[in-house]
């Protein structure tokens, strides 16, 4: 049987974090196990309280979101963020993208979208809908400039992890990974993290961006 997403909201405006525990208390599959209103406060809960899930404000006190999910991903590697904002420019979500965010939320979207983008991440490991997948893509690929520049050394990769990258960019899981190419699941999961180790990158999110700069996968 699968398990419920255990989920942690962390955001200072109480009337929104009342909003979204409410929201969250009527999604099936999905368990709220805590709460904090600044980053200090979620860290010291996630010493005896780790989520699968934390849907972490960019602007709190004492700790803001940015630094807080460095600390996070730091300290507990396997967990995953979806920033809530109001900022939507270009340049602002690409910064989340860099950090290791796994997701993104607008505080103003409605309950389909938070559905969606909490059972994605932890699917697929990493969601952006298809206005900011476009936009971050259509970026990455106008950058012309910059390649010009900077040359960045080549690396070469097997068949096998070409194949594994372009299922990863296609957002597949390790399990379906594992099927399309006839692999158990850890093997697929240690291609994955080989490949975050040739490329230099910590988290999926930043190895998806390397691919699409660098025109590996279609």
């Amino acid at each position: 049987m699968k398990s419920n997403i255990k989920v942690i909201i962390a955001d200072d405006h109480k009337l929104f974090r009342r909003g979204m525990i409410s929201v969250l208390n009527d999604i099936e599959g999905i368990d709220l196990i805590d709460e904090a209103e600044d980053g200090v406060e979620l860290l010291g809960k996630l010493k005896n309280n780790v989520p699968d899930i934390i849907l972490m404000d960019i602007k709190m006190p004492k700790m803001d979101g940015i630094e807080a999910t460095k600390q996070v991903l730091s300290d507990y590697p396997d967990v995953k963020i979806i920033m809530l904002t109001m900022h939507d420019d270009e340049e602002f979500i690409k910064h989340l993208v860099d950090i290791g965010v796994h997701g993104y939320l607008l505080k103003n979207t409605d309950v389909n979208e938070v559905t969606e983008t909490i059972t994605n991440v932890m699917d697929k490991g990493l969601y952006f809908n298809k206005w900011m997948t476009d936009m971050l893509i259509e970026g990455f690929l106008n950058r012309k400039e910059e390649t010009k520049v900077k040359e960045e050394k080549k690396i070469n990769f097997t068949d096998k992890e070409l194949t594994v990258l372009q299922l990863i960019c296609d957002g597949n899981t390790n399990t379906e990974i594992g099927v399309e190419m006839k692999l158990s699941p850890r093997t697929a999961e240690g291609y994955r993290y080989k490949l975050c180790e040739k490329v230099g990158v910590h988290n999926t999110a930043s190895l998806v961006k390397y691919a699409v700069k660098n025109s590996i996968i279609e």
